[in-house]
């Protein structure tokens, strides 16, 4: 399968499971915002990696337990929204990609500080 098809279908998987999240019942996905960052489809569109953050302080062993089970109503979601020869099973990643970027971002503005305080003495 070329690439750029395979990307295609990655941005269409991500932006299809970031609505379809918004429906899930189960309290322990529902009280949460998720954000969808990413998908990764395998060449044989039998699986689906699903890269998620969520903003707030929720229990990541819960919300990953509560991304599991609401992973077949969400598959099923997801065929009846893309039409795609096969659908994928999916499975949930948390990215620490954005808390990172947070945090990296935090320790900079304290070196600037850190650097403007001895500028002024």
């Amino acid at each position: 399968m070329p690439k750029y098809r395979r990307n295609r279908i990655n941005e269409a998987v991500a932006e299809e499971i970031a609505q379809i999240v918004r429906d899930v019942k189960d309290p322990r996905v529902g009280d949460v915002i998720i954000t969808v960052t990413g998908a990764e489809v395998t060449a044989d569109l039998k699986y689906a990696k699903i890269f998620y953050s969520c903003l707030g302080e929720a229990d990541a062993k819960e919300l990953s337990k509560g991304l599991k089970s609401a992973s077949p109503f969400m598959r099923r979601e997801l065929a009846s929204r893309l039409n795609l020869r096969v659908t994928p099973e999916l499975t949930f990643v948390r990215d620490e990609g954005v808390r990172h970027g947070a945090d990296i971002a935090a320790l900079l503005n304290k070196i600037s500080a850190e650097s403007r305080s001895e500028d002024d003495e």
